[in-house]
């Protein structure tokens, strides 16, 4: 399948000098949607307890993955969002910074869990996703999106938390 073709280029979008790739055709596009859903489901079947979501876009990746594998989704939202107690970070973006928490008790001790987002670029919200499911008393098994930017290190920068991506952009544009 091939997903690339569907990836729209954004420029200049959140801010100046960013080209956003728009996952929202692939989304769209039913039989993509359920091929990235499969390779992902079949990846991590039996390997993980649990899903981790990471907001937003890793929420419509994480959500069904996690329900093909009849395994719970955990989210991982902006400060204020979560109503129990909770784990927090604060991270850098490749355009500013921003931070993330999960709820202490959203999986068991030792639960091996996979962390799901639509993108890696530079790995900053990556990172500080796999600190928060540390910090839980989860342990990580692997970073895995459907669209890396290895021009700009984010892989790197998980080390040595392995990663997986579905498609790669291994030079800008």
């Amino acid at each position: 399948m091939n997903i690339r073709a569907l990836i729209r280029d954004i420029p200049d979008f959140p801010k100046p000098g960013i080209l956003f790739k728009d996952i929202t055709p692939v989304l769209a596009d039913g039989p993509a949607f359920a091929w990235i859903v499969e390779q992902l489901a079949e990846r991590y079947r039996g390997r993980v307890d649990a899903v981790v979501g990471v907001e937003s876009r890793g929420f419509l990746i994480g959500a069904p993955v996690a329900y093909a594998m009849g395994v719970g989704l955990c989210i991982v939202r902006k400060p204020g969002k979560l109503p129990h107690d909770t784990h927090a970070v604060t991270y850098q973006l490749e355009y500013g910074s921003d931070a993330l928490e999960i709820h202490r008790d959203t999986f068991p001790p030792g639960a091996r869990v996979v962390v799901l987002d639509d993108l890696l670029a530079t790995g900053g919200t990556a990172v500080a996703t796999v600190e928060l499911v540390t910090a839980a008393g989860g342990r990580v098994v692997e970073c895995g999106f459907m669209i890396e930017l290895g021009f700009l290190g984010g892989r790197a920068r998980l080390a040595p938390t392995p990663c997986f991506s579905l498609v790669s952009y291994d030079a800008e544009g």
